[in-house]
Parts: structure tokens; C-alpha cells; sequence
């Protein structure tokens, strides 16, 4: 894939701060299951008073979706996602410039215990993305991809 330059711009209003995210972005990786492709697409609904995050993760013999929408209550921003294997998950964005001066992280209780989703702007383009769980000494980062912009589309 060919380098993107970094256009991280926060746009206007209170969902403006994910609008380095939207549109359609791909990463390929290695997981435990085989060759992965990732591909993950935002955009605005309703409006623009809420923002759809689709995505697809296609593995050799399965893919596994997930949908979630991303909105305003009252002053928080929270997310509620849907996944292929009948999960759920909510949560609201939260600090995670530990990792990035501009990341723009996601938290949730999840069943085995509090779980983020950082978002951070890649000097070679695009953006990474990393899934986390909290433990007592900090958080352990388990999965992480660097985005590019899919031209596929």
C-alpha cells in the first residue's frame, strides 16, 4: 500500500473529533487464526448526529463483523456495538494520551474486566489501532493494526 500523508483534523461540533476517522480504511496483519484483513469504514448518519462504524475482519475460512454507533448524550460521547458472534458492548470515549497527544480512545466494561479502543495518527499515514484490557499495572495492549486508506472502494 502507498503512503497517505497524515491529515489528523478534528472538524466541528462535538462528534468532530472523530473526523480523522471517517471513511474507509485497511490494514492487513497476522493473528493467531491465520492472514487477516481488516477493514473498517465510518461515516455519519442520521443527520451527523451519530456516527456508524462498520467493520469486517476476514480471516482465511470466516469473517466476523462488527457494527456500532457512535452519538452524543447529554456531554459524553458513548459508543454501543454489535458484533457477528451475538456480543455487545457500550462504552464512552475516554483519555488515552498516554499513547498519543491526539488519540481519541474508547472504554468499556466488558465481562473480564475494562477494555479500550485507541485510535492515533500514524507518521507514515492512516492511523493504528490497538484493543487493550486494564490490569493492575497498567493496560495490556493485545491486538494492534496500522490503517491506510482503502482505495478500493
Amino acid at each position: 500500500m502507498a503512503k497517505q500523508k497524515n491529515s489528523w483534523k478534528k472538524g466541528r461540533g462535538k462528534l468532530g473529533l472523530l473526523s480523522p476517522l471517517l471513511g474507509s480504511w485497511i490494514a492487513e496483519a497476522t493473528s493467531p487464526m491465520g492472514k487477516l484483513t481488516c477493514t473498517r469504514f465510518l461515516e455519519p448518519i442520521l443527520g451527523g448526529n451519530y456516527i456508524q462504524l462498520s467493520v469486517i475482519w476476514s480471516f482465511e475460512k470466516f469473517a466476523y463483523q462488527e457494527h456500532a454507533i457512535i452519538g452524543i448524550n447529554e456531554d459524553k460521547i458513548p459508543f454501543w456495538s454489535f458484533t457477528s458472534d451475538g456480543k455487545k458492548s457500550q462504552g464512552a470515549i475516554s483519555d488515552g494520551t498516554d499513547i498519543h497527544p491526539e488519540a481519541i480512545c474508547f472504554e468499556a466494561q466488558m465481562p473480564a474486566g475494562i477494555a479500550r479502543m485507541i485510535y492515533w495518527p500514524n507518521p507514515d499515514g492512516g492511523f493504528n489501532w490497538a484493543v487493550e484490557s486494564k490490569t493492575k499495572k497498567g493496560w495490556n495492549r493485545f491486538t494492534m493494526h496500522h490503517y491506510q486508506k482503502n482505495n478500493q472502494i
